[in-house]
């Protein structure tokens, strides 16, 4: 996600990133930013400090209340304090403008690469094992359906993040499914009864966000 207020920078770093295989979403303001985050996941966030409203400090201290995203703040001011507040309020780099092309591409590959998405996730004794295709709690199997792995493995991967079923469909069967929200449901009815009868405290952590969708919580 870009978020800056002059349009001319957006489409400047979306045409700089567009050969190299991103997918850039554009955001002129802090609010549509935050709105977009909460309903869509992104890799990363280039964030511009100077902006009227609601500066890229307030939203990277926004951005942190329930997202670990990383993010890069932008600004024309290159000015020691800028950087240290930035880093406190949870930016993971910071990028002074004008910037090259090169640098700003190599920058954002380190931190993906250091936020790649865990293959495996270990919660209260519940290991979740990507690689192998299985769940296990306190070494004893829970077998899950393919699609059931999934979403779980997602909602893991996204503690305190609410996923509306229709996203979760997008993101477990596909784009172009035809399936409904009600197999959503289902799913989760079928996760929550094989890892509550493994004698893992399911229902303290995968959660139904009535009227919306589901989360997994810490």
């Amino acid at each position: 996600m870009l978020v800056d207020d002059e349009k001319r920078m957006l489409d400047l770093v979306a045409l700089y990133l567009r050969p190299h295989n991103y997918v850039c979403t554009k955001a002129d303001n802090g609010k549509q930013a935050l709105e977009l985050l909460k309903k869509e996941s992104f890799d990363l966030v280039l964030l511009d400090i100077m902006m009227p409203d609601m500066d890229g400090w307030e939203v990277c201290r926004d951005i942190r209340k329930f997202s670990s995203v990383p993010i890069i703040m932008l600004t024309a001011r290159e000015q020691q304090e800028d950087v240290v507040k930035g880093l406190r309020l949870g930016a993971d780099d910071y990028m002074t403008k004008p910037f090259g092309e090169e640098e700003l591409l190599a920058r954002m590959e380190a931190l993906l690469r250091r936020s790649a998405p865990a293959k495996r996730l270990e919660f209260k004794g519940l290991v979740w094992d990507e690689e192998s295709f299985e769940l296990n709690y306190e070494q004893k199997s829970i077998r899950l359906t393919p699609k059931e792995f999934s979403m779980l493995g997602l909602l893991m991967k996204n503690p305190n993040k609410v996923f509306e079923r229709d996203r979760l469909l997008e993101l477990v069967w596909g784009y172009d499914s035809e399936t409904e929200g009600r197999t959503v449901d289902s799913h989760v009815r079928n996760i929550r009864e094989k890892v509550r009868q493994a004698g893992f405290p399911v229902d303290d952590h995968f959660l139904t966000v009535w009227g919306i969708g589901y989360k997994w919580v810490h």
